[in-house]
């Protein structure tokens, strides 16, 4: 995919949603928010639904009323023009309503989001508007000396703790712990619509690294094919040994705590491994009963046809037929012929 065509927008619209989860309920997310019947419009605009509700997020404190967010793309940068368009577009959003101060001028916060810092546009801002750049943390710089509050989010400086689908929105991810780590964030998140909009453009913006992680991972699996093979299959007997065991003490009556400490688990594994068995024999009950004709039909099938082939393969021994050629004429093993004779 051609990386000037990757929708980064709603992606990091995605990302914000994801790092703000734990205090969406009390915000309102209007992405593209149009400030008027035609463009321009805002990316990402914030409204504050619960005032009196604190904002804990590193990325969310700064948040009032109403919040405004500009985004850059990785491949794009933040220039003086942008922030007087961005601050034009605030001024333009509080006055374009039906009563005066419907939209309380102290209630605006502006946000800008972009993968470089804008090293010309915070000189521009400090020496002809007085505006300075304070680093709050880890990312995060607010810009003071303007009535209307502003910070500055480098989203690839941001804290990955908080702030981790944010901190990977960005085109140059390496293959290796980054990728795989990604991956695994991914996994336990992969039902999310929000995380599967993220991971889908960070995969396409990282299609080559992607595609060497993918590689390393298949050559690895390949020179470890016999080990992983070995290992699924201890696996598999020592949890059918494990289960059989517990099975065993619980039809002796045993507690499910003298079942864990004999058998050096858990009450929680015992508990589950018992669910388990007793699901699988209700299923079996259950599959008994639904086909019971069918398994009677066939088990009397199975006597006749047992018993007509034992009175041929004695027929032919009476008549003086060795074993294979018995074997040959009724389509079975010798050891089948041996076992029908003794």
């Amino acid at each position: 995919m051609d990386r000037g065509k990757l929708q980064w927008h709603p992606a990091f619209s995605a990302a914000l949603r994801i790092s703000l989860q734990d205090e969406m309920q009390y915000l309102e997310m209007r992405e593209e928010y149009l400030l008027s019947k035609k463009p321009p419009q805002i990316d990402v605009l914030i409204i504050r639904k619960l005032r009196d509700v604190p904002l804990k997020k590193s990325i969310s404190r700064i948040f009032r009323g109403h919040n405004i967010i500009e985004y850059k793309a990785p491949d794009d940068y933040l220039s003086i023009n942008d922030f007087y368009k961005v601050y034009g577009y605030a001024c333009f959003y509080q006055s374009n309503t039906e009563r005066v101060k419907e939209i309380d001028p102290e209630e605006l916060t502006i946000t800008f989001a972009c993968s470089h810092y804008p090293g010309k546009m915070l000189k521009h801002l400090s020496e002809v508007r007085g505006i300075h750049t304070e680093c709050r943390e880890k990312g995060i710089y607010y810009l003071t000396g303007d009535p209307i509050p502003m910070q500055l989010l480098i989203t690839r400086e941001l804290a990955q703790k908080e702030n981790y689908w944010l901190q990977n929105l960005r085109s140059d991810l390496k293959a290796g712990p980054e990728i795989r780590n990604l991956m695994a964030a991914y996994e336990k998140n992969r039902h999310s619509k929000d995380h599967e909009a993220v991971m889908n453009l960070i995969t396409h913006a990282n299609m080559e690294q992607m595609e060497v992680e993918k590689k390393m991972c298949d050559a690895l699996r390949e020179l470890f094919a016999d080990e992983l093979k070995e290992a699924d299959e201890k696996g598999r007997a020592a949890g059918m040994e494990l289960a059989k065991r517990v099975f065993n003490l619980s039809f002796q009556g045993k507690s499910e705590e003298n079942i864990a400490e004999q058998c050096e688990i858990t009450v929680e594994q015992v508990k589950k491994i018992l669910e388990q068995i007793e699901g699988e024999k209700k299923t079996c009950d259950a599959l008994r009963e639904l086909f019971a004709d069918e398994l009677k039909e066939a088990d009397e099938k199975g006597r006749a046809a047992g018993m007509e082939l034992a009175k041929r393969v004695f027929n032919l021994s009476f008549q003086g037929k060795s074993e294979e050629d018995i074997a040959e004429q009724c389509e079975i093993t010798v050891e089948q012929v041996k076992k029908i004779l003794e």
